[in-house]
């Protein structure tokens, strides 16, 4: 598979699961937090992935943005303004998708959307290029 038709695919499935979790929130009453809050950790992860996919590195299989984001200041340091974000949307990946003492309510869900937004923005912003087709 070519390069950027990968890069592509991490984006536009990212872009899913952000849409997703905007669709869900909006329309599903009582609204699914847990999982709205996964797919917004989902779509930072994928972004973060696709980044490292276009500067030559193999991303690892791991859901710890905060790691993720480090691999990317690596190679621009730009990365750190999302560093508090990424660090709070890592604990949306794993954990509520299985019977856990974890709460997540409507202010964690309302964050992990702003969250997400930001990092779509951050991304659109500071790193244009991965968007070109």
């Amino acid at each position: 598979m070519q390069h950027k038709e990968l890069i592509k695919q991490w984006i536009n499935l990212a872009d899913m699961d952000l849409a997703l979790s905007q669709h869900a929130a909006k329309t599903m009453w009582p609204a699914p937090h847990e999982i709205i809050c996964f797919h917004c950790q989902q779509f930072t992860e994928k972004y973060l992935k696709a980044f490292l996919i276009s500067k030559g590195i193999e991303p690892p299989y791991i859901h710890d943005l905060v790691k993720l984001l480090s691999l990317c200041e690596a190679e621009n340091a730009v990365f750190s303004e999302i560093k508090e974000r990424c660090a709070i949307l890592t604990e949306y990946g794993v954990q509520p998708r299985y019977p856990a003492d974890m709460r997540i309510n409507e202010d964690d869900m309302k964050r992990a959307l702003h969250y997400a937004e930001v990092v779509k923005s951050f991304f659109l912003e500071k790193v244009p290029e991965l968007f070109v087709e």
